[in-house]
């Protein structure tokens, strides 16, 4: 063949190449369908974000036992100018669930968690490799529990991703997401809860995700009483509130209560102690995690020498009615602190 004729025979090659590749641009990618379930506060906010992130090929089917809040949802999703993905109303959990690829539970108890999830395997379910995604934070041993009953269904797998960063976090998708997952799946899932939060902290297989977010929320449980304790003991000594506040946070005392979340009004501007504890980290839900930590602590046979006393505090301040449906730094407040 002379040289002519092989530039020729390249340049048809290179021309049917590009056309292929813009056929290939063309063609919508595969529907992607999702379940939400458990549209509260937290899921609500995450639902919203996830439905206009996603592509119209995708749809995305809500359930939560309040109607009203899922009507609601529904109609910002499809009032909304960004678009998004497909929505419908789900009848019940299994019903959000059974024509899903992925399906996302954020629920508030262990108990919720494993009656949906009952639900959900029902023996009517179509056989399907979903992926399950539980943001819930409850106790890894729940959690794994409910995943083996996905592996023994055979219905796909489940892996847990609670979060932190409360429902600001949730409504400004910027939430941080602690996975329990197979390496195998990370490289899908990042992507997809990234399109809810702005971090997402892989922290090895099934369970893991929830051991590090209690591990993490014990410290700052036992942190909140101690520096509440702290501000109180040096004001009544007669320092500066912000005056403490600044060597405490340039010296060994510095933590999150201290530097961000500060429980004495006035010291950090935007702290809910600034708001009379408004907002925040309720004390109830401080409560929860603590107890859930000191459960998985039992059964990890590690020993908690605060956990069950900071716990009381934390009960006895829910039961006062100036702390209660407060953020947690009210524990200020509940000891006595002066405002």
């Amino acid at each position: 063949m002379s040289s002519l004729s092989n530039m020729r025979a390249a340049l048809v090659t290179r021309n049917l190449f590009k056309a292929q590749q813009r056929a290939f641009s063309a063609t919508p990618r595969r529907l992607e369908s999702y379940g939400f379930i458990g549209l509260g506060q937290m899921g609500y906010q995450m639902a919203k974000n996830l439905q206009s992130s996603l592509s119209s090929n995708d749809s995305i089917r809500l359930f939560d036992i309040n109607k009203d809040a899922m009507r609601r949802l529904a109609e910002e999703m499809k009032a909304s100018q960004t678009g998004g993905a497909a929505v419908d109303l789900a009848q019940s959990a299994n019903d959000a669930a059974k024509d899903s690829d992925i399906v996302i539970t954020v629920l508030p108890e262990p108990s919720h968690v494993k009656s949906v999830y009952r639900e959900i395997l029902s023996p009517g379910l179509p056989r399907r490799n979903r992926i399950y995604i539980d943001s819930s934070t409850i106790d890894p041993s729940s959690s794994r529990e409910v995943a083996s009953w996905v592996a023994e269904a055979n219905q796909g797998q489940f892996v847990d991703a609670p979060m932190s960063g409360g429902v600001v976090g949730a409504t400004a998708a910027t939430l941080t997401f602690m996975l329990g997952a197979p390496d195998a799946l990370v490289p899908k899932l990042e992507p997809l809860l990234l399109r809810m939060g702005k971090r997402v902290l892989h922290c090895g297989v099934q369970g893991t995700g929830l051991s590090a977010k209690l591990a993490n929320n014990y410290i700052l449980a036992i942190n909140n009483i101690a520096t509440a304790e702290g501000m109180n003991l040096g004001i009544r000594w007669g320092l500066d509130p912000k005056t403490l506040a600044n060597i405490i946070n340039i010296s060994s005392g510095r933590c999150w209560p201290s530097e961000v979340n500060n429980p004495v009004k006035g010291v950090v501007e935007n702290a809910p102690a600034s708001r009379d504890y408004a907002g925040g980290f309720g004390i109830s839900l401080m409560k929860k995690d603590l107890k859930l930590a000191i459960a998985a602590a039992k059964e990890a046979d590690a020993k908690l020498e605060l956990g069950d006393r900071a716990r009381q505090v934390y009960e006895e301040a829910e039961q006062v009615e100036s702390c209660r449906g407060r953020d947690f730094s009210v524990i200020y407040r509940f000891l006595g602190g002066k405002e």
